[in-house]
């Protein structure tokens, strides 16, 4: 009977289940939904739950986003290893940077490519301004609020200095939280003058394990078997797809039938979305 079981329950092997987390972090349209905790809940829950693990894998591959979202999935992470007493191995794919960066603190080792990207440990944020623009092609801007800091930022007023000291303020907060994040996460393995590891400045690989932000180059089958021996076994935990989501492919993943509808109603805010992506990508050479 023991024999119809499959390998991972039969105890045959140690089990390493790993979970991929790829993409920009909270940026979110109905055709494409980024990383999010409300989205990656459910396959961390699997993946710590699996009879017979002996420690969780996660591969990483994110240029940042959210850093409410980004903190969530680390805090949730965390709490699962706590939970279940299992230890958390981190690879970096192509880029762990800012959010993802944050995301992969809660591995106790960080492995990464030579080639990687690491670190951007600051907070960043931008806009437009259109006032100009619609000046010049005759358009007034009507706008009416209640709270004088309610149009903060607003891209078609002209800048207001104190907008701008009010969100480098809120900025500074956000950052200061990152940095005791690392500092509590790395803790002595971290390395290099603060100003410099702290600074939203990014490294290959090679040189942020140099600085104490990775703990060593490796890749995730080669670092597995090296821990548990050649017959270890590494299920991927994914997310359940249904026949729509099958259909439409990874664009479409998480629409539903409602959805369809509103699908070319959506095309500029996907279209917007696209190329913020694109943009959050291309700061680290993507």
């Amino acid at each position: 009977m023991r024999r119809l079981l499959p390998p991972r329950l039969r105890g045959d092997a140690p089990v390493v289940p790993v979970v991929r987390l790829s993409g920009v972090i909270g940026a979110v349209t109905p055709l494409r939904p980024g990383m999010s905790l409300a989205g990656v809940a459910r396959i961390l829950d699997r993946a710590f739950g699996m009879r017979g693990a002996k420690a969780v894998a996660i591969i990483i591959n994110s240029p940042g986003g959210s850093p409410v979202q980004s903190h969530q999935i680390h805090q949730r992470i965390r709490q699962l290893a706590s939970e279940k007493k299992l230890p958390v191995f981190m690879f970096v794919e192509d880029v762990a940077a800012s959010g993802g960066y944050m995301i992969a603190c809660a591995g106790d080792e960080i492995f990464c490519d030579p080639s990687s990207i690491v670190g951007s440990i600051g907070v960043v944020g931008g806009s437009f301004g259109f006032q100009g623009l619609i000046e010049k092609i005759g358009i007034e801007r009507r706008l009416y609020t209640s709270g004088k800091n309610k149009a903060m930022l607003d891209p078609f007023l002209p800048e207001n200095p104190d907008d701008v000291a009010r969100l480098k303020s809120l900025q500074y907060e956000i950052h200061t939280m990152f940095i005791d994040l690392v500092k509590r996460c790395r803790g002595a393995k971290l390395r290099g003058d603060e100003d410099e590891l702290f600074s939203g400045a990014y490294w290959t690989g090679q040189r942020s394990i140099d600085l104490g932000l990775s703990d060593a180059i490796g890749d995730l089958r080669s670092v597995l078997r090296a821990r548990f021996g050649d017959k270890v076994k590494m299920p991927v935990v994914a997310q359940p797809r249904g026949l729509l989501s099958g259909l439409l492919g990874r664009r479409g993943a998480g629409m539903t039938l409602a959805g369809l509808g509103d699908a070319a109603s959506t095309a500029p805010e996907e279209l917007m979305s696209a190329l913020e992506a694109r943009a959050i990508w291309a700061r680290f050479g993507f």
